[in-house]
């Protein structure tokens, strides 16, 4: 609720209540699905971005697919108009969303090659540190023995799982809890897929990674 609703709630309890219980009435004969759609619709007509967020979950939430969810904003155009519906589609993709990544145009695959990781020189020996590199992060640990790289995305739902979620050895996917051994890439818990390990070398006393 906006900070002017909860003022209008205090200033005028009663009015305000029938206005709510109207809404609220008004919705009783929909299904959740449609009805969190119907708000959707209305936050993006007002250009409420929180609104439209918090509407955009719980649909999501009762089922609605991403799909379903352009629908109706399309659907809406004679009321929305082009400018609304833009506007709506930039707040769902900064969210970054799973349901609404079919939107996305596909990348062009790029060929693996090798990639330098002069961060990983200032690793001490039996400690992880995540690095980005070329648009790419990865989990470097270094081992007494040498070095092993892991992707940072969770292989469960590809979550990139950042370096907060690293508590001494163990990195925890900050999306449903998986646990890993940084310094192995095993799951430990409740999973039991391991993290993608990327081939490393050094190259010239530089470390590199593959993909």
């Amino acid at each position: 609720m906006s900070d002017a609703l909860k003022f209008l709630v205090q200033a005028r309890p009663q009015a305000m209540g029938h206005y709510f219980a109207f809404l609220k009435d008004c919705g009783t004969r929909l299904d959740p699905k449609t009805r969190n759609l119907i708000s959707v619709i209305t936050k993006v007509h007002a250009q409420t971005e929180r609104g439209l967020r918090q509407y955009l979950a719980r649909a999501l939430r009762e089922g609605c697919s991403g799909e379903e969810i352009l629908d109706a904003l399309l659907m809406a155009f004679p009321t929305l108009g082009l400018a609304k519906i833009v506007w709506a589609v930039d707040v769902i993709l900064a969210l970054e969303l799973p349901e609404f990544a079919f939107a996305a145009p596909p990348a062009e695959p790029e060929q693996p090659r090798w990639h330098a990781l002069p961060q990983a020189q200032a690793i001490a020996p039996g400690q992880t540190q995540r690095i980005e590199c070329d648009g790419r992060a990865v989990f470097v640990h270094r081992a007494q023995e040498g070095w092993r790289v892991f992707d940072s995305r969770c292989p469960h739902q590809g979550t990139d799982i950042p370096q907060l979620a690293l508590a001494g050895d163990t990195l925890v996917c900050p999306r449903h809890g998986w646990r890993f051994d940084a310094r192995s890439g095993a799951c430990t818990a409740p999973g039991h897929e391991p993290l993608r390990e990327r081939d490393c070398r050094l190259q010239d006393g530089q470390l590199q990674a593959y993909w």
